[in-house]
């Protein structure tokens, strides 16, 4: 069944109001009629399957018939700080991610980045891919998309458990340092960051680490940076239970 989010201001007791460009999309591209279902959500972790009523005008009125909580949300918060990018490999990073179950992004602005800071353009279509993305993958809440920041400034906003794949790590494999951190049977955040396509320099590395971001390796490959932040979020999501199966 298609899956939509929608903003909190749609919903009633009963009901939700459907507008903008989402009406032309059931109405014209899928060609949806008064009686079919869709499900719609509500970024909180609530899913709710409405039936279609009047699909006339610029607006699609339906009708709530259930709603339940969504599955498919970890309970692990995985926050990416990823170096922007060149061309769409920004673009792929927040698509993966979204869909394995990360939940924030913050672009960072590191000594080798080559990329230029997004425009209004540009972080709009940003967030249409991580809303399509999570809607694909049966999100229950929407990634968030934090503002562009500096690297330092990043590494002095942090806490908890902070991790920086880096290829110059050969002690610390990034699995073994999630097995064996201390988590008190609650949920864990664990902040990433990921260098741009030369890699982080040295100096950034030592930063980090004074800041207490922990270095660690993400095996003997050189992974391209639009790679390295989808295996290490891989990774920290299977090593805290969130990719079991049933």
């Amino acid at each position: 069944m298609h899956r939509f989010f929608l903003p909190e201001d749609c919903f009633t007791q009963s009901s939700v109001v459907i507008t903008g460009k989402l009406v032309h999309q059931l109405r014209n591209v899928l060609r949806l009629k008064a009686g079919d279902h869709i499900i719609v959500l509500d970024n909180s972790g609530w899913e709710y399957d409405v039936r279609l009523k009047a699909l006339g005008g610029d607006k699609i009125e339906a009708e709530i018939v259930s709603e339940s909580p969504v599955t498919g949300e970890p309970r692990a918060r995985i926050t990416l700080y990823q170096a922007l990018l060149k061309a769409s490999n920004f673009e792929v990073v927040l698509q993966k991610c979204t869909e394995i179950g990360v939940a924030g992004f913050v672009p960072i602005v590191c000594e080798r980045c080559v990329a230029d800071e997004p425009n209004s353009g540009k972080l709009s279509r940003w967030q249409n891919i991580i809303r399509e993305a999570a809607e694909q993958s049966q999100r229950g809440k929407l990634p968030v998309l934090h503002k562009v920041t500096s690297f330092t400034e990043a590494c002095e906003s942090i806490s908890g458990l902070s991790l920086l794949p880096w290829e110059g790590e050969k002690l610390r494999g990034i699995g073994k340092v999630l097995r064996n951190y201390p988590r008190s049977g609650r949920a864990l955040d664990v902040s990433i960051f990921i260098g741009p396509e030369g890699g982080f320099t040295q100096r950034e590395v030592g930063f980090a680490q004074s800041h207490g971001i922990m270095p660690v390796s993400l095996g003997p490959r050189i992974l391209r940076a639009e790679t390295a932040g989808l295996v290490a979020a891989a990774i920290a999501l299977y090593e805290l239970g969130e990719m079991d199966g049933i």
